[in-house]
């Protein structure tokens, strides 16, 4: 069977699945007009889609949390299948509030659902949209993803791509990440459950429990206590590749808010001291409240700004941890509005500030220090190739180890580390 049926065979499992027993759900024209606006947002005026959402759903206090369901769950279905229910619908996509809650329609048709006998609906209900999307077998319709992103895909990845790309417009699942510091698993899961909330353990990493029923965890004791974070199976992998320990010096580069620097920390039982850079200085300030939260006080927080920072770390880090800026490919089920933002000369930048910051970063290493290069991107252009170029350049430094995780193999966020070691003197 070709790859591109492969796919659409499972896309049309996905589509029954999403089917069963939701026949009979009534729609709410103030429900499905949040959706269409949300789109106009995310797709004209070039808004990121979980911030359209987070804003979304808090502009109406009354919904409840069916309604607020409703309107993130279509809002996101909705941009991930973006290319495939415009091929479908038979047009190229067309940013009018008339158009798209027609694409609504055929989106809910498409689940099975029925629609009220509306104006904006009765054009849809003379058409087989079913055997619409049967009929379409090109992959980038299939997966709904742009073409030179398929074809580049393709050409780095090879055979394997068309699972992956298939497996990343699944639904991500939210995991959360026990602080060690203050609880222990077993004790978590125990004090989750307590309040409502149902989890279940993997065995994909020592500290995490997966929620099995998607609800809002932010508001919930536990979390104000500072009993976990919400950290994917894959990014809690990272801070342990860098084989940590109490006391050490490690320096957190490209920090972000801080949620693998929060996971060191806790590995390194709050001792030793973390140094966390980035260069956007109100991560910082977030990332210093979450380390609040979580009862850490060995994180010291600097903004790059334009670099002296780096300079006077020089030779100080027994770890670095590179968490570079990349294309996001490996985290669509997350962000799915990323693969309709990238674009080639994106792409070709920001590999130039991944190799720019491999090799000025590095610096900050003692000798016989080791540092993780890690992105959660799938490409090998961005993940073993950069490492390759940088080893190439540096010949004091070594590959110790390298580990990919797959959407479609690990099913977990893809992501790519690599350890290596700066050689004694």
């Amino acid at each position: 069977m070709p790859q591109a049926h492969k796919v659409a065979f499972a896309l049309w499992v996905f589509w029954l699945k999403s089917r069963h027993k939701k026949q009979m759900v009534r729609l709410h024209s103030n429900l499905v007009e949040a959706v269409v606006q949300s789109l106009l947002k995310i797709f004209a005026e070039h808004q990121y889609a979980d911030k359209v959402v987070e804003q979304t759903l808090k502009s109406d206090s009354r919904w409840g949390a069916r309604d607020r369901a409703f309107v993130a769950e279509n809002i996101y279905e909705m941009v991930r299948w973006w290319r495939l229910l415009w091929a479908v619908y038979g047009q190229a996509p067309d940013l009018t509030a008339e158009q798209l809650h027609q694409l609504f329609g055929v989106h809910w048709l498409l689940k099975g659902h029925t629609l009220p006998d509306k104006p904006i609906y009765q054009s849809l209900s003379q058409t087989d949209w079913n055997a619409r999307r049967a009929a379409i077998t090109r992959r980038a319709d299939l997966v709904s993803i742009p073409d030179w992103l398929d074809e580049l895909g393709q050409a780095e990845i090879g055979q394997t791509w068309g699972q992956e790309i298939a497996a990343m417009n699944s639904e991500a699942p939210v995991v959360l990440r026990a602080n060690s510091l203050k609880i222990s698993l077993e004790k978590l899961k125990q004090e989750l459950e307590n309040q409502g909330i149902l989890t279940e353990k993997t065995t994909l990493a020592p500290d995490a429990l997966l929620l099995t029923k998607r609800q809002n965890i932010a508001n919930s004791q536990a979390y104000r206590d500072g009993f976990f974070e919400v950290q994917d199976l894959a990014s809690q992998q990272v801070a342990p590749f860098l084989r940590l320990k109490a006391g050490m010096t490690v320096i957190d580069a490209c920090a972000g808010a801080g949620g693998k620097t929060l996971h060191i920390g806790a590995l390194m039982q709050n001792k030793g001291k973390i140094t966390a850079l980035d260069v956007e200085p109100r991560k910082l300030d977030e990332l210093k409240r979450r380390a609040r939260r979580a009862g850490l006080d060995n994180i010291h927080t600097f903004p790059i700004g334009k670099g002296q920072i780096i300079q006077q770390l020089r030779g100080t880090a027994d770890r670095l941890l590179l968490d570079v800026p990349c294309s996001g490919l490996g985290v669509l089920r997350r962000n799915p509005d990323a693969k309709w933002k990238l674009s080639p000369d994106f792409l070709d930048n920001i590999r130039r500030t991944q190799q720019h910051i491999i090799q000025e970063y590095a610096t900050m290493l003692k000798p016989n220090g080791m540092m993780v290069y890690a992105t959660c991107s799938i490409l090998p252009s961005e993940n073993e190739r950069q490492v390759q170029t940088f080893l190439e350049n540096n010949p004091q430094f070594e590959l110790l180890e390298s580990r990919r995780l797959s959407p479609a193999f690990d099913s977990t966020d893809g992501f790519f580390m690599a350890a290596l070691q700066r050689k004694k003197k």
